[in-house]
Parts: C-alpha cells; sequence; structure tokens
C-alpha cells in the first residue's frame, strides 16, 4: 500500500489471557507477536489508522473477563494515545460495536487484520469485513490458532486449523498476505 492507499491496522484480542496454555491449549506460530509487532510500528511509522479490539467476556471465569488480570492487552499491542479501542461481546468486531459506522465516517475502506484467533475472531471479523464491502487483507503470520477438538475425539492441530481457516478466507472474503508482503505494497 501506498500513502495514498492508507488501510486501517484492526488489531484483534492482543490480550495477555491468551498467553495462559493450560487454559487455552496448544497454539501455532510462535512468531506471530513478533510479526504483530513488526507490522504494527510499520503502521505508527507511516501514519495511518490503528484500531484495537478486544474481548470483553461475560464468564467471569474467563482469562478475558474485564475483572481478570488476562482482559489487559499484551505489551506491544498496547494501545497509544488517539487510537480507538473496541471491546466486544462476540466473535466479530462489528457486532455490538460502532467499528463499521467509524471506519465509514473517516471515508476507510480497506483493512488489514492481525490478531487471536485465526478461526475465531479473526476469522468472523474477516467475513463480515468482506461482507459488508470492505477490502480486507489478513496478516497470516501475524495471527494464531489452538488446537480443535470434535465430540468425537479427534483433535486438530493448531496448525491445521490456522491453515484451514486462511485457506477458507483467501480470495472470497480476503487477500491473505504475510506481514513482509503487506509492508512491501
Amino acid at each position: 500500500m501506498t500513502q495514498n492507499e492508507s488501510a486501517a491496522l484492526i488489531l484483534i484480542d492482543w490480550q495477555k489471557g491468551f498467553s495462559d496454555l493450560a487454559y487455552w491449549g496448544n497454539r501455532n506460530n510462535r512468531a506471530a507477536e513478533e510479526n504483530g509487532a513488526t507490522l504494527l510500528a510499520h503502521w505508527r511509522a507511516v501514519g495511518w489508522p490503528v484500531i484495537h479490539v478486544r474481548h470483553d467476556s461475560t464468564t467471569p471465569q474467563s482469562r478475558l473477563h474485564p475483572d481478570h488480570p488476562g482482559h489487559a492487552f499484551i505489551d506491544f499491542a498496547n494501545p497509544r494515545d488517539g487510537e480507538p479501542i473496541y471491546g466486544k461481546l462476540v466473535n466479530s468486531a462489528f457486532i455490538g460495536t460502532t467499528l463499521e459506522t467509524d471506519l465509514r465516517a473517516r471515508g476507510i475502506q480497506k483493512i488489514v487484520l492481525c490478531g487471536i484467533s485465526t478461526d475465531h475472531c479473526v476469522n468472523t471479523t474477516t467475513r463480515m469485513g468482506g461482507n459488508l464491502g470492505f477490502d480486507v487483507t489478513v496478516a497470516a503470520d501475524a495471527c494464531y490458532a489452538f488446537d480443535r477438538q470434535l465430540p468425537d475425539g479427534r483433535v486438530f492441530s493448531a496448525d491445521v486449523v490456522h491453515d484451514v481457516a486462511l485457506a477458507s478466507l483467501n480470495g472470497e472474503f480476503a487477500a491473505v498476505k504475510t506481514v513482509a508482503q503487506i509492508i512491501a505494497g
């Protein structure tokens, strides 16, 4: 993207509570935070809009409940002054928030997403963003997923879950790219 084609970077659920793997289970892409930090630093350096989304769980035992220390953003994703924060109660950042209205009011048509988890909140926000007519890009290497299990006991590795979620989005709801590809334009 050139200066004339700025997009909003939307960081989804980069919260401390996701580091509790005893609670969430195995994850993939150990470089996601580093890649997310690189993308965020680039966005801030060129002065493009940065938006933060966090999950405000209504379940008191959740690591993402507002009363739990895990609700806080991880260090690299701490918002700066002027960077809006949207709290959501469901997977999509567009449900129950003013995100869509605010993006349109600012004339933002392009959005780049990264965060946790690839198959849940990133996936749902991507799909809704695409359906709402936004030009969506997902930073594949700045997201991660967790192992998932079916009721019959079959377990799908976090790598498989991540890759299938991205494959399902690519070309229909979004362009899936690496952080390096996004920064290179």
